[in-house]
């Protein structure tokens, strides 16, 4: 929908269980953050898809009835279309443009897409939503080459077509592993300098860029929007003089398409590969479904990591005593609760660090050099046999300094 901020839109919400009011709930927010208004609704229970149209003839002809008369219409059916079923509720409604859920979100993602590497992969999928529904587009993707002016190799337009995205894709598949590459480059310098990651994770909308401009003094763009944040977002937070490295992240909602998850998980690999992850949910919202969609789509990736359950904008909520015990309650805008956030975040990284006390002869201060990477020296104090040290280091290189450390007296 990239048309007027006029448009109007009305949903077509099918009922298949009872999470439709969720569902339908967001997809008055994705409407709005496509630059569309919300008209209206119609409810339909679905207890077997109708092939040609979803949800049958009968409820059409009563929607159809009531957008009559209307002007700039579009009507958003609130699930997964086939093209043919497309093209049939178009027909029942008048020719009124009819999309789909996939087919919205697509065109926010293709909005709010800043980066080179954020564009790519809202193209890729795209195309991988596209090149399925070619067949049944109708005989202007299926004509025949030929006739004066038009002659070719004879190959139908649908077939030249689906070519040509089978080689943008590859084009664009390419190019999408190069960021890769150099991101993985990044990464590569940050293990050297043992700079830690903190991923910002969660669902849409629940202030995760906020809570970013607030911990680092960034500026990035936030407001009450969906799929405002597509790119991944690299700020410097510093907590009691050790740095880390706060990544903001692309928020999930409800059916969110596989092909979209495909496409950016490039990106969520920033995620997949943190130190540790903080899963962001709306405190004055359905919090536990935002936490398990959260946890799904990033199990769908393999994700692995440690988490820290944050609860945000719980200055929204009357009763905070009745929020979960295992989850760090905070307020992005007002400050509420963000020195127990920065603690539990210290906390979480010194729970994975020792304290060595070390000699090191002076024949081995090379190789001690370069562990020096893998650790922070406390203290130190040279002999005559070399150098005395206290080291923090991670348990995961205790191997590596074994040889070094002081017997206790």
């Amino acid at each position: 929908m990239t048309e007027l901020m006029t448009e109007k839109v009305f949903i077509i919400q099918p009922v298949l269980n009872d999470n439709y009011k969720t569902v339908h709930s967001e997809a008055k927010a994705l409407i709005e953050s496509a630059g569309g208004v919300y008209i209206g609704s119609a409810f339909q229970n679905v207890r077997e898809i109708n092939a040609a149209t979803y949800i049958g003839s009968g409820k059409l002809e009563e929607i159809a009835s009531e957008l009559d008369g209307l002007e700039n219409v579009t009507v958003l059916f609130n699930g997964e279309l086939s093209p043919s079923q497309t093209l049939n509720i178009s027909a029942a409604l008048g020719g009124l443009k009819v999309i789909d859920r996939t087919t919205l979100i697509l065109d926010i993602f293709a909005r709010n897409a800043v980066t080179s590497e954020g564009k790519i992969q809202v193209e890729i999928a795209q195309l991988k939503y596209i090149y399925p529904r070619l067949k049944g587009k109708g005989a202007a993707l299926s004509r025949l080459g030929g006739g004066i002016g038009t002659r070719g190799p004879g190959e139908t337009q649908l077939e030249t077509d689906r070519r040509h995205i089978a080689y943008r894709l590859k084009y664009l598949e390419r190019k999408l592993e190069e960021t890769k590459s150099r991101r993985n480059l990044q990464s590569d310098r940050r293990l050297k300098t043992n700079v830690k990651t903190v991923a910002l994770v969660g669902y849409t909308n629940t202030g995760k860029s906020t809570l970013l401009n607030l911990l680092t003094g960034a500026t990035v763009l936030s407001r009450n929007a969906l799929f405002v944040t597509l790119d991944p977002t690299a700020r410097c937070l510093m907590i009691d003089d050790r740095e880390y490295l706060l990544i903001d992240t692309v928020g999930f909602i409800q059916e969110l398409p596989h092909d979209i998850v495909e496409a950016f998980k490039s990106t969520l690999e920033v995620a997949l590969t943190c130190d540790l992850a903080l899963f962001v949910a709306d405190a004055s919202a359905d919090y536990e479904m935002q936490f398990r969609t959260t946890f799904h789509t990033l199990q769908e990736l393999g994700f692995d990591k440690k988490i820290i359950k944050v609860l945000n904008k719980c200055d929204l909520v009357d009763n905070v005593s009745s929020l979960p015990s295992d989850c760090v309650l905070i307020s992005a805008t007002s400050g509420q609760g963000i020195p127990a956030l920065l603690e539990a975040i210290s906390d979480s990284f010194n729970d994975r660090y020792i304290e060595l006390e070390l000699s090191i002869p002076f024949s081995d201060m090379g190789v001690f050099a370069s562990l020096k990477q893998c650790a922070t020296v406390l203290s130190e104090k040279y002999t005559d046999e070399g150098l005395q040290c206290t080291v923090k280091a991670e348990k995961i290189y205790y191997n590596k300094f074994k040889r070094f450390i002081r017997p206790k007296s």
